[in-house]
């Protein structure tokens, strides 16, 4: 996808479009530097480019520094290249240091720079590397297709750091969600697209242009990959169909309707759509939070357990307060109203475009669809 960024244009000058470059994530790093450390162990000789193929299906190749071996161990990094989103670990680098073991298997552990999660309900068990599922995968695989490469049988360890990580993590929400120590090693893509706000903008204009030309009906929206990916599952709406919006919901529902779309559907995690409850159109944390005030003003219309509201209310992740309302028997009640309430800020915002149909499917990790509103 490509991707602009609008800059105004002084004395009289059309505005022009600057296109804008996808970088990838640090989870690709640390899967490009076990690739490669691994390959320096059975060559015994530096390496210094080395590739991976991403989950969004694009191969990835970038340049390996400090390379190092010995005979059963080695060690490189990657600098990450967010492209050109303004991402805070634009720039560092992410180090595998990898050592073969004569047991089978796969360890995959973070070191210097790399936070560990302290709490439950995150992607991670607490004491464990906050390494995040796909770059969990993706650096697994990378060791386990050049070990194939070479017939080796045995296992490997596998350590990833950012020595700047700690520092950086200070600029992040890691601690409030309680990851501590360092960054995360994130991806669901193993891409980073810009996220500047005039050019996310401008991408979520030219996606919904794209889809009224080309005679879509219904407009499915979703804030990122995983929300494109419950609208498959349940729709069987093909991702690449979908309008990611980020944080700005507001701007692509605007945009929508502008466009004349009347049948929309809203797909993702009660993380993001929590807000839209709330009527918050822009789910980014700096913007706004609520979430468990949210959650919990509308739990307390099946319950009378001030306990359990409070219980809520203390919650930090939000999968931790849907398996409060699970225990409850209340989850499914709860989040279909606070779809409901979001199809009501969305309906109130589009009134001056007449009817518009709007549908909300909202999916949690753990118990896959727990609200499915559409046109209601």
């Amino acid at each position: 996808m490509r991707y602009f960024m609008i800059f105004a244009g002084g004395g009289g000058k059309k505005d022009n479009l600057e296109e804008l470059r996808e970088g990838f994530t640090t989870g690709t790093c640390a899967a490009i530097a076990t690739g490669a450390a691994v390959r320096m162990i059975f060559m015994q000789e530096a390496v210094f480019k080395e590739s991976v193929l991403t989950p969004s299906g694009k191969r990835i190749e970038t340049e390996i520094l400090y390379p190092e071996f010995t005979e059963r161990e080695a060690g490189c990094a990657v600098k990450k290249d967010a492209g050109s989103d303004p991402d805070v670990t634009d720039g560092i680098l992410i180090f595998s240091s990898v050592s073969l073991r004569d047991e089978p298997g796969i360890i995959i552990d973070g070191g210097e720079g790399i936070g560990r999660v302290t709490k439950p309900g995150l992607f991670a068990s607490p004491g464990e590397a906050a390494i995040n599922k796909v770059p969990r995968q993706m650096i697994r695989e990378a060791a386990e297709r050049v070990a194939e490469e070479y017939g080796f049988e045995g296992g490997i360890s596998i350590l990833i750091s950012a020595p700047e990580g700690r520092e950086i993590a200070l600029k992040t929400f890691n601690s409030r969600l309680g990851i501590e120590g360092g960054i995360s090693i994130l991806g669901s893509s193993g891409i980073v697209r810009p996220m500047s706000h005039d050019a996310i903008i401008e991408t979520i204009k030219l996606e919904i242009s794209v889809r009224k030309a080309t005679g879509v009906k219904t407009l499915s929206i979703a804030p990122g990959n995983y929300g494109s990916e419950a609208l498959k599952a349940k729709c069987g709406i093909e991702p690449e169909e979908t309008v990611i919006c980020s944080n700005f919901f507001g701007e692509a529902l605007d945009e929508a309707f502008k466009a004349g779309f009347r049948d929309i559907i809203i797909a993702g995690h009660p993380g993001k759509l929590l807000k839209l409850a709330g009527g918050i159109m822009n789910t980014h944390s700096k913007n706004a939070d609520c979430r468990m005030e949210i959650l919990a003003a509308n739990a307390a219309f099946f319950t009378d357990d001030t306990g359990l509201l409070r219980e809520i209310m203390g919650c930090s992740v939000t999968e931790n307060a849907l398996k409060l309302l699970e225990k409850k028997g209340i989850l499914r009640k709860t989040m279909e109203r606070i779809a409901d309430r979001g199809i009501f800020y969305i309906r109130d915002r589009a009134r001056e475009y007449g009817d518009i149909n709007i549908g909300m499917i909202i999916f949690s990790f753990e118990y896959g669809i727990i609200a499915d509103r559409r046109f209601v």
